[in-house]
């Protein structure tokens, strides 16, 4: 086992396995998050399919270097057809979402995809992994009514919500959490590596069939590399926290993101909060800590 993955094992037996997975779900949605509101900001303002090519560059980049630094094995056969099949779900999830935030209100399309995409691996993990604790049970119910909660934006003020793109976006993201999520303890950098590989490919085939634009400007190229690192960094948290916790309690941590998105969009481009949006915050923190609890 790699001692990236042993120092993580580690860190869950002094600390517990709840906490752990609370931490690393966390702040997988915290990375996520900040790196979703990157992406539609840049995708404003350059290409989607441009944005997207930098983002899984350097990813792939990042994780290809780290499973060398760190000397991982490189995985078997089963764990390389799950990241693949998980690149090609993802980049297609990924386009659509950085599309509908491009098009749309991110206070809406951020919270409508992490609806989505807590549902499918949700129930995915049920049926794979079993029925988790009552806390749980309570804490993954609220985690989703926080999303919903705030995905409601009342007084929306014409134009798209680019609500089609989010359908689209949680559906695809949802599949990738799922065969992410089922790659076995032992491996991370690696997998992942393997994922954005998948997702260049696809990428560049879908670049070069259609011939659309895909140059990203000068200017738009920092935070489109900076989403980049936002988006290894919150894949490779949440891998962790399924691999130590399960998948369906992962998955629904993970998709507390949208809080950071809305946050954000707020402050920098001043896009309102309702009271729903408010009261979907306090809810998502509190299942933080059923969820905590539960798998404590």
């Amino acid at each position: 086992m790699a001692r990236f993955s042993t120092g993580c094992r580690f860190t869950a037996d002094l600390f517990g396995p709840g906490l752990a997975v609370v931490a690393l779900g966390l702040g997988s949605s915290v990375a996520l998050g900040a790196g979703d509101f990157g992406g539609g900001w840049s995708s404003r303002r350059a290409p989607v399919l441009g944005v997207s090519l930098v983002v899984q560059i350097i990813g792939f980049i990042v994780t290809l270097a780290a499973a060398v630094l760190v000397r991982e094995p490189f995985p078997e056969a089963g764990s390389v057809g799950l990241g693949i099949v998980a690149g090609m779900l993802g980049v297609a999830g990924i386009i659509a979402l950085y599309h509908g935030l491009a098009v749309g209100r991110m206070g809406v399309v951020a919270p409508v995809t992490g609806v989505l995409a807590a549902i499918v691996p949700v129930v995915a993990g049920f049926v794979l992994q079993g029925l988790p604790a009552l806390p749980v049970w309570a804490g993954i119910a609220l985690a989703i009514v926080a999303v919903v909660l705030v995905s409601r934006a009342a007084g929306v003020e014409g134009g798209r919500s680019g609500i089609e793109f989010a359908l689209a976006a949680g559906l695809g993201i949802g599949l990738y959490t799922v065969f992410l999520g089922l790659i076995p303890e032992g491996g991370v950098f690696w997998p992942l590596a393997v994922m954005k590989a998948s997702a260049l490919v696809v990428l560049a085939a879908i670049i070069g069939i259609g011939r659309g634009a895909w140059r990203v400007p000068r200017a738009v190229l920092p935070v489109s590399i900076t989403v980049g690192v936002c988006d290894m960094l919150g894949n490779g948290l949440f891998l962790l926290a399924a691999q130590i916790g399960g998948l369906a309690v992962a998955a629904v941590l993970t998709s507390l993101y949208p809080a950071t998105t809305v946050i954000l969009a707020a402050v920098l481009l001043h896009e309102r909060i309702t009271r729903s949006h408010v009261a979907g915050i306090v809810a998502a923190i509190t299942a933080i800590v059923l969820i905590g609890v539960g798998t404590a």
